[in-house]
């Protein structure tokens, strides 16, 4: 496989299209070598195949505001690979939605999802529509609007979608409400559900828990202990709540959050009362963390900046896409911390994870250490499916064991001679394994 001559013919086919284009190029050099030593993979041009979705929806999605006025914004569902399950993946509703973005992410959640053990093929979806400081009924309209046409394309057999950045339990309602108007069928087609609707127990935190115990497993695999470590994390929502909440309860100390607006430093620690407060921060439909530090003693708010500049054992990405860059693992490699985890979805640049990488550094990547989140959506699907729901103990017992697998792919597919375990390697070879073998099974569809 020459990755150089596929990235130009995928450039050539898809220009501008940076974000998917990066998150392909990482994984072709991941698994190149492995790739090369099955012929039969390339006859069947498995990687022509796996780089391009099965199928791209476009549509508008025409709405109304309060004031009567007609707003146009653009939907999207990337179904991009079937091949061991139905499509699951979020949905996204945020000003920075493009195709760019849902073919990334698409692609992402192929592998992402091959990692959890769990039946499940990859896809995406959203709208650059933007809820933060929309009413309820606006948002209401907007949700029915979009499901008017994405209802045609889903299914609890055929494609999943759950929530994501601007999704929560108040959008998945109005979304469901409306496919089940339009179908008359009660069905598990949305994951993220409310508790009394079909719902699952630890859902919002899940991403961030699940990372903890990815990064837990990580450390104690190096013969390291999480307890009395110090945390900085990005971010000041859902999963950098669930990360948060599971790092003190493991005896760590989490010393930063972060918004647009800048961050936050406690060192006194964020926890208890302080993590509640995030959640109240989130719901305020203002996307600032600044009034932390006006609420808390002892902490500060450092305007403009993020918080990788602060000196900690651990740093953890729970914002979005690309938000640490190759400056920004400049000052933490300076700080000789003992794990970095993207717990976002590609949460640092190409730069910065070859960075990290060729200083050995203990970095664990997204679509590994921030699973949790779909395996407990995929833990979801199971509940609907047979008609029970598992208490918040069950679910997190199938938690730990599905990171504890992910962990264990990783390090069997990426320990290297000299001993250091490159995750990123081991993560995109062991969910590409699965995916290529399936889809040589099923022939070429």
């Amino acid at each position: 496989m020459e990755v150089e001559k596929i990235m130009q013919d995928l450039a050539k086919k898809h220009p501008g299209e940076s974000e998917f284009l990066q998150a392909v190029e990482e994984v072709l050099h991941s698994i190149k070598d492995v790739y090369n030593q099955h012929p039969e993979f390339e006859k069947a041009k498995i990687i022509e195949r796996i780089v391009e979705p099965e199928r791209v929806i476009m549509f508008r999605v025409p709405w109304t505001d309060d004031k009567g006025e007609v707003h146009v914004n653009i939907g999207y569902r990337v179904q991009f690979n079937s091949a061991i399950g139905p499509y699951k993946g979020g949905l996204r509703f945020h000003p920075s939605v493009n195709l760019s973005i849902m073919k990334f992410l698409g692609f992402e959640q192929t592998f992402k999802n091959a990692l959890t053990t769990l039946p499940m093929g990859g896809g995406k979806g959203g709208s650059d529509f933007a809820p933060r400081g929309r009413s309820s009924a606006e948002i209401m309209r907007f949700c029915q609007s979009f499901m008017s046409e994405l209802y045609r394309h889903i299914g609890p057999d055929i494609d999943v979608p759950a929530g994501d950045i601007g999704v929560g339990t108040r959008e998945i309602g109005y979304l469901f409400g409306m496919y089940k108007k339009l179908t008359r069928h009660w069905e598990g087609v949305l994951t993220g559900k409310g508790m009394e609707w079909g719902g699952s127990n630890i859902r919002p935190e899940a991403t961030g828990y699940g990372a903890l115990y990815f990064v837990n497993q990580m450390m104690q695999t190096h013969n390291l202990d999480l307890k009395g470590k110090t945390v900085a994390v990005s971010g000041f929502g859902n999963v950098a709540w669930g990360a948060v909440q599971k790092a003190t309860e493991l005896g760590a100390k989490v010393v930063t959050i972060s918004g647009p607006d800048g961050y936050i430093y406690d060192p006194a620690g964020i926890a208890g009362e302080k993590n509640d407060y995030m959640l109240e921060l989130r719901s305020s439909g203002n996307d600032i963390c600044a009034p932390y530090a006006e609420k808390f003693a002892g902490s500060k708010f450092v305007a403009g900046k993020k918080p990788w500049e602060v000196k900690a054992d651990i740093y953890l990405t729970c914002a979005t896409q690309n938000e640490l860059n190759g400056e920004d693992a400049d000052m933490i490699l300076a700080n000789k911390p003992l794990c970095v985890a993207e717990v976002s979805n590609m949460g640092c640049t190409a730069e910065a994870v070859t960075k990290f990488i060729a200083a050995k550094q203990l970095f664990a990547p997204g679509k590994a250490v921030n699973a949790g989140g779909v395996a407990t959506s995929g833990l979801e699907m199971t509940q609907n499916s047979i008609r029970l729901h598992w208490s918040a103990a069950e679910v997190d017992e199938n938690l730990h064991k599905i990171m504890h697998s992910i962990h264990e792919q990783c390090v069997k597919y990426g320990r290297e001679a000299d001993g250091y375990i490159d995750y990123v390697k081991g993560a995109n070879v062991a969910g590409f394994m699965k995916v290529a073998n399936a889809m040589m099974a099923q022939g070429v569809v």
